[in-house]
């Protein structure tokens, strides 16, 4: 399966193979763990930050918030995905909770790895192809296990310094860290441009080179993230949300919102609360 597939929320799935880096960014409405089982680093772009899974790390966060294979020295990982809804019935602790819905990837590092994970993440990918309701049941305890288990040797805070020598992509990653700590706020291409001290026009044809979406719909996806995150998380009105999220008016929400997920935000919160 190609991970840059768009994943319907209520579908378990789980894969292996050479990691592909992504066309662009994208978001899902899931829980997705990675494991980098052979070969080097995968690097996302993750919300606004440069994200970096290891050889041996496990890597679990909340699908919603823009991210983006943007460099790989990985040879096989893999990929499991846990509906949103399931993984809010797992009653995890609230601070847990409350970091994967704020945009905090839990990643162990390489010293933290599991013997038992190579296994483990071939074994669940069987277990989701044999269709058997109750090896889906032992897969969902044993992925919830090892989740739990992910808070406990992740770091607060990953890494999110890119020391990389490519100069396109340091200019994409300070953009969209720009983006990522002002979407709340009016933001325009201009700004993102003046803060990797790039020209507009050059700063959009180099964004959706290496991006491979505008600014523009980099911002709404962001905004868009963060409405999920206060829809399931708080009881703010919708219009509160609107402009919490950083839209310029309710209708502009709604119209951006229905499109994305298929669904009004007030149906949204009734599903996920």
């Amino acid at each position: 399966m190609d991970p840059q597939i768009e994943i319907a929320p209520p579908e378990l799935v789980g894969w292996a193979g050479r990691p592909v880096l992504m066309d662009t960014a994208h978001q899902h409405d899931d829980l997705e763990i990675n494991f980098v089982a052979e070969g080097g680093t995968m690097l996302y772009l993750f919300g606004g930050l440069p994200v970096e899974v290891g050889p041996g790390s496990v890597a679990a966060f909340w699908a919603a918030v823009p991210h983006q294979l943007v460099a790989n020295a990985a040879t096989r990982a893999h990929w499991v995905h846990v509906p949103f809804a399931t993984f809010l019935g797992w009653g995890l602790p609230t601070a847990l909770v409350g970091r994967l819905l704020s945009g905090i990837p839990l990643i162990a590092p390489p010293t933290a790895a599991k013997e038992s994970d190579p296994a483990n993440f071939t074994q669940w990918a069987a277990d989701l192809a044999s269709g058997q309701p109750e090896r889906r049941r032992i897969l969902l305890l044993e992925v919830e296990a090892r989740v739990r288990r992910l808070a406990l040797d992740a770091p607060r805070e990953p890494e999110h310094e890119y020391t990389g020598a490519d100069p396109a992509l340091q200019h994409a990653v300070t953009m969209v860290r720009h983006i990522a700590e002002h979407f709340r706020e009016p933001l325009t291409v201009a700004d993102v441009a003046a803060a990797a001290r790039l020209h507009p026009n050059y700063a959009m044809t180099h964004f959706r080179k290496i991006v491979r979406t505008t600014i523009g719909d980099y911002i709404t996806r962001c905004r868009l993230a963060e409405g999920r995150r206060l829809l399931v998380t708080t009881a703010l009105p919708i219009a509160s949300v609107a402009t919490e999220s950083g839209f310029s008016s309710v209708s502009r929400f709604y119209s951006a919102f229905t499109l994305e997920c298929g669904l009004p935000p007030a149906a949204y919160r009734r599903q996920h609360r």
